[in-house]
C-alpha cells in the first residue's frame, strides 16, 4: 500500500492515520470539519489535500449512521481501489450497501478494538491499535485484492486481524463493549445526585467501574443506535440477574434463619458466576488468563517515583506485568500495585524494602 483516503478525522481515523503515515504511506485526509482534518494534517496524520487519482485504500471512519452512505458517494467516485470502514457495528452498513445496489467486491467491513474515552484528532495516537484484536468481515463477495489490503492495513497499525462473521461480530461487541458502557454510566450516575460524603469513600473500585462513562454521549448514542437489539438481550439477560440479586439481597434482611441461607446462596451463585466469566478474559498480549501477585508499595505524588519504582525492579531482573494506581483521598500520596509473578513477589518485596520503599501488606 502506497496511498491511502482516510474520511473522518476522529480518534479511530487519525490514529489509522498516523500510523500509516509513519510507515511512509502518502494519507490524504478528509472530514465534514475542514478544521479537524486540517488538525489531523498538523500532528503528521497526513495531507488535507486531495489525490490526484485514485488511491490504494480508502478508510471510512465515520459514525455508523453514515457509513454507508458515505461508502457508496466515495465507491460511485472510484477513489480507491478497495473500500473499508472501522464502524463498531458492521451488520446493519452492509445491509444498507446491498439494499442500494452497491458493488461489495471492492469492500470490506472491519473493526479495530481500540479506543478513549477521549474524542477528535487531538486524542489520536499511532499506537492505538498495537497489539489490540482488528475484526474484518469479508463477504463471499469481498476480492481477495481488497482482503489483502485490509490485510496490509492491520499489519501497518501492528494489530492483530480477526476474521468474524458482521452480525456475529454485532452480537460479540454488543456483549463485550455496548453493554458495559451502559452499565458504566448508570453505576456513575448514582454518583450525581449522591451525598458529597459518600462520593469522597470514592476508592479504585468505582473508578475501574466508571471508568468509560466519561465517554462522549454523542458518539455512544450514534454506536448503540446502529446496534440496539443485541444490546437490549444482553441488558435482558443482565436485568435477569439483577431481579434475583435484588431478591436475595432482601432475603439477608429476613429474620427467619433458611431465608437468609437462601439470601446468601443467591448472591454467591452470582459472585461465583462473575468470578468464572472473568476468568475467561484474555491475559496479557491474548493470551490464556495469568495469575499474578500483588506487591503493594506506598508512593508520595511526586516527579520521578514511579520511575524509581521500575528502576529499582529492573535492577533485581523482576518484570512488571501489570500495574495499578490507588490514590490516597486527601493526600498527595497513593499505592502502586505492582502485578508480578508469584516466584518474583518475595525477591521484589525484598529488594523495594531494602531501598528504602514502604510496602503495604
Amino acid at each position: 500500500m502506497r496511498t491511502a483516503l482516510v474520511i473522518g478525522t476522529g480518534l479511530i481515523g487519525t490514529s489509522a492515520a498516523l500510523a500509516l503515515a509513519g510507515r511512509g504511506v502518502t494519507v490524504h485526509l478528509v472530514d465534514h470539519d475542514a478544521a479537524q482534518a486540517r488538525t489531523a494534517a498538523a500532528l503528521g496524520a497526513g495531507t488535507d489535500e486531495p489525490p490526484e487519482g485514485r488511491v490504494d485504500l480508502a478508510v471510512v471512519a465515520v459514525p455508523p449512521a453514515h457509513v454507508a452512505t458515505t461508502l457508496a458517494e466515495t465507491m460511485k467516485a472510484g477513489a480507491a481501489r478497495g473500500y473499508l470502514d472501522v464502524a463498531s457495528v458492521k451488520g446493519g452498513p452492509r445491509r444498507e450497501l446491498e439494499a442500494a445496489g452497491v458493488d461489495l467486491s471492492a469492500y470490506i467491513g472491519s473493526h479495530p478494538m481500540s479506543g478513549k474515552e477521549r474524542s477528535g484528532p487531538l486524542a489520536g495516537s499511532a499506537d492505538l491499535f498495537e497489539g489490540r484484536p482488528w475484526v474484518l468481515t469479508p463477504t463471499r463477495d469481498t476480492d481477495t485484492e481488497v482482503l489483502n489490503l485490509a490485510l496490509e492495513l492491520v499489519a501497518l497499525c501492528r494489530a492483530v486481524p480477526v476474521v468474524m462473521d458482521a452480525d456475529a461480530h454485532d452480537r460479540a461487541v454488543a456483549l463485550v463493549s455496548h453493554t458495559p458502557q451502559l452499565i458504566s454510566s448508570m453505576v456513575a450516575a448514582r454518583l450525581r445526585e449522591a451525598d458529597e460524603t459518600a462520593v469522597r469513600l470514592c476508592g479504585q473500585g468505582i473508578r475501574d467501574v466508571t471508568r468509560i462513562a466519561a465517554s462522549d454521549p454523542r458518539m455512544w448514542v450514534d454506536i448503540l443506535s446502529a446496534n440496539p437489539g443485541p444490546v437490549a438481550d444482553v441488558l435482558a439477560g443482565v436485568a435477569a440477574d439483577l431481579d434475583e440479586t435484588v431478591r436475595a439481597l432482601r432475603s439477608l434482611q429476613a429474620a427467619d434463619a433458611s431465608e437468609r441461607s437462601v439470601g446468601a446462596a443467591g448472591i454467591e451463585d452470582v459472585l461465583r458466576r462473575g468470578n468464572a466469566g472473568r476468568a475467561r478474559v484474555p491475559g496479557k498480549h491474548g493470551a490464556a488468563p495469568a495469575s499474578y501477585e500483588t506487591v503493594a508499595v506506598l508512593i508520595s505524588d511526586q516527579p520521578g517515583e514511579l520511575a524509581r519504582i521500575f528502576a529499582d525492579a529492573g535492577r533485581v531482573g523482576v518484570n512488571i506485568e501489570d500495574v495499578r494506581i490507588e490514590h490516597a483521598t486527601g493526600q498527595q500520596a497513593g499505592v502502586v500495585q505492582l502485578m508480578v509473578e508469584p516466584s518474583a513477589a518475595p525477591v521484589l518485596s525484598a529488594s523495594l524494602r531494602e531501598r528504602g520503599w514502604a510496602l503495604r501488606q
